[in-house]
């Protein structure tokens, strides 16, 4: 008999319209306003209700392995995501909760997600994805950590009922490793698949 952690094949049984009062993790908001051409105009939108006095709803984390021996290598987690059906690949993220703040959230989701620790270098401004549908937000982390000979992979910290799959890739291969993943009905995060674009094309202009 399997165990209660042992991954099985994710399953959807039934899809229905969530009522507000159901709802635990969103909202879905009325938006009036006068539109630019001075009419009445309404909007639909979705809002987290997880977000705290940070201001921010989440961090995503581009890692950057550096080893003495090899090239500079990132991490990607792949993991069933529910809304699309389908195996997801994409950075280490988390929501930011409570009082957190958004290097707080980097440092522990970085630990459990990959079990990695590092150096936070840089946090974007606060940037949005999906500004016609949902109001959410996040900022995006650059995390370096300095790797030894002989280091092996880290061991996740996950919580209990979470499958997250840990991939190592060299940045000089992470466009061609996304696109292999696409071939194999994965689906890729768009800030995963810009940040693998942008790469790619900065080579090629040299």
């Amino acid at each position: 008999m399997a165990s209660e952690q042992e991954p099985r094949k994710p399953r959807i049984d039934k899809i229905t319209i969530l009522s507000p009062r159901e709802s635990k993790w969103i909202e879905f908001l009325k938006v009036d306003r006068i539109g630019q051409n001075g009419k009445q105009r309404v909007w639909e939108t979705v809002a987290r209700k997880t977000r705290g006095t940070a201001g921010v709803d989440a961090v995503a984390i581009i890692t950057l392995l550096k080893h003495p021996s090899r090239s500079v290598s990132t991490i990607i987690i792949l993991q069933y995501r529910s809304p699309v059906d389908a195996i997801y690949a994409e950075f280490p993220a988390g929501l930011i909760g409570g009082s957190e703040t958004p290097k707080f959230a980097t440092e522990k989701e970085l630990k459990e997600e990959a079990g990695y620790v590092g150096k936070v270098v840089s946090m974007s401004p606060v940037i949005v994805s999906n500004s016609g549908m949902s109001t959410g937000n996040m900022q995006l982390a650059t995390v370096e950590a300095q790797l030894k000979e002989g280091d092996e992979v880290s061991k996740q910290h996950l919580d209990r009922g979470e499958f997250i799959q840990l991939v190592i890739v060299p940045l000089e291969v992470l466009y061609d490793e996304l696109e292999q993943f696409s071939k194999e009905s994965k689906k890729v995060d768009s800030r995963l698949w810009h940040t693998a674009a942008g790469a790619r094309l900065a080579s090629q202009l040299g």
